[in-house]
Formats: structure tokens, sequence, C-alpha cells
């Protein structure tokens, strides 16, 4: 019986130590490498490309910050007057729109797929398309604004505006902002939910109570940074009434009038008018580099916030 239990131990030591030596993993370890050597080249080409903006706009924006960001979008004979105000105007309510209708939309459509659907062919099909959607060039939300914002219903939202072009991204952000929504609520533990059921909970009060506070990092992370896609993109602006010339008005940020008003401008398609001026007069090259560093710096505070909310959320959960 001594012997049996020394050979007994003997070998599930034996198993103990072949389970924990490590094997070496050649094809993990250079996939890995392969990966890192990938992420600094993308890092090292972003940076270049960082520096190259911020010193091809170093004269503007050290030499009359406050005059670009208040200035009008002018000829360059007015350069004194050059700024993208009116820009920053209309991408401003441009994502005023995209909060108020992709966000609540798509948080909405999420925890009606998640929760409240039936797991069956239709909603297969649904989900299906909405990640089909995600996939879909610009351009083609850009032809469906032209057509049904602008031309069939142009009454109602003032034709080529600001209205119109901000139901225009809502709709090309609200597939990403359902499937980023979709993802955060398949995160919570399911024992969260029996715990709501197990006190008496209705399904909307445990969704309310557990499911949205848990979810809320991963919801605003990924809501936050489909806008600050939606306001980078261009040709849809183009297509929905964005100018590339002169404006005659100068509204402010909180001017309701300006999101009816026909013509408006917007930080993507200034940076596109003003690069392709650019071959004529150098000033213009300057100018657009100042734009870019102006929208990058616009869609890092929107990234900023999205941190500071999943933080935030998360230690409330913690």
């Amino acid at each position: 019986m001594a012997k049996a239990r020394l050979v007994g131990d003997r070998t599930g030591k034996m198993m103990v130590q072949a389970m924990e030596r490590r094997a070496t993993d050649v094809r993990g370890r250079v996939f890995q490498i392969t990966l890192l050597t990938t992420l600094l080249i993308s890092l090292f080409i972003l940076g270049v490309l960082i520096v190259d903006v911020v010193v091809d706009s170093w004269g503007v924006l050290t030499g009359r910050p406050g005059g670009f960001l208040a200035g009008t979008m002018r000829s360059l004979s007015e350069d004194p007057k050059l700024g993208v105000h009116q820009a920053l105007v209309g991408t401003f309510w441009i994502a005023v729109f995209v909060a108020v209708l992709a966000f609540p939309i798509g948080i909405g459509a999420a925890i009606w797929l998640e929760e409240y659907a039936p797991k069956n062919r239709f909603t297969r099909f649904i989900e299906l398309n909405i990640r089909n959607l995600a996939g879909v060039p610009s351009i083609v939300y850009g032809l469906l604004g032209l057509f049904l914002f602008v031309k069939s219903l142009g009454d109602l939202t003032g034709g080529k505006s600001i209205a119109a072009a901000g139901i225009t991204l809502a709709i090309l952000v609200l597939p990403i902002v359902i499937i980023t929504a979709q993802e955060a609520i398949r995160a919570v533990p399911q024992g969260l939910k029996e715990g709501a059921y197990g006190v008496g909970a209705t399904k909307w009060t445990m969704i309310r109570s557990q499911v949205l506070p848990y979810a809320a990092p991963g919801i605003f992370t990924g809501t936050l940074l489909s806008m600050s896609r939606g306001i980078g993109e261009a040709a849809p602006l183009l297509l929905v009434g964005a100018v590339t010339g002169r404006l005659g008005s100068n509204p402010s940020f909180f001017d309701l009038s300006a999101i009816n008003a026909e013509a408006f401008m917007a930080m993507p398609v200034i940076i596109v008018e003003w690069v392709q001026n650019s071959g004529r007069d150098p000033g213009f090259a300057e100018a657009a580099a100042a734009a870019i560093v102006v929208l990058l710096v616009f869609v890092i505070l929107m990234n900023a916030a999205a941190i500071f909310l999943r933080n935030h959320f998360e230690k409330k959960r913690g």
C-alpha cells in the first residue's frame, strides 16, 4: 500500500511538472513579433505625419491662433481674416445631430437585439445587415442624404443644410454604435442579471440597474469613437451641400438659424478645399495644416471624453 502511494505521488508530481513546463511556441513568438513590428511601424508613420503637419502649421498656430479660430473662410489676399470659425460651427452642430440621433437610437436598438428580440432567423438577418452597413463606403451615405434629406425632405431639413448633413452622418455611424453597444451589453456577466431577477426585478429594471451601468464604459467609448469617424468624413458633406467657397454669414456656435441655412462649412471640407488650392498659393498649405491640427485636437478631446466617461463608470462599477 505504501509503495503504491509512493508511485502515485511520484506520478502526480511528474504530471504537474509536465503541465507547468513551458514549451517553446516558435510560431506564436514569430506572430507576436510580427504584430509588434507592424504596430511600431504604424506608430512611426503616424508620428511622422503629425510632426510634418505641426511643422507646416507652426506659423499660423503661433502667429495668430485666435484670429485663425475666429476668422472666416476668405481668400488668401485677405489673410488676416482667414480662419476656420464657420467650419467649427458647422462641425459642432453636425456632432450635436450625431449625438442626439445616433446614440439613443443605436443604444436602444442594441438593447432590443440583445435583451428582447427572439433569437431567430429574422434577428440574425437584421444583425447581418447592420454589420454589412458598417462597412458601406461613406459616399453611399452621401448619395442617400442627397436624395432623401436634400431632395425629398428638403422642406423639413432646409435642403443643403447642417440639418441634412447631421442626419446623414448620424445614419452613417448608427451601425457602428449598434455593434459596439451590443458587444458591451454581451460582456455583462449573466450572474448580475440572474441576481436582479432573484430579488424580484422586472426585465427593464434589471437592464436599467445592472446591464446599462455595467456596459456603460464600453458603450460610451464606442459611441464617441464613432462620432470621431463621422465628423472626419468629407465625401457625404460635399454631396449634401457643404460649400467650398466663401460664406457670407459668420454664425455663432449657438445660433440655431445656422442649422437650416442653405450654405454651411465643416472642417473636413475646408481642409480639402485649402489642400486643392495649395498648388497655386503655398499659403493655403499652411492654413490647411493648421486646420488639420485643429480637427485633430477636436477629435482628441472627444477621445479624452470617452476615456474619462469609461474610467468614471468603471470606478462606479467597481
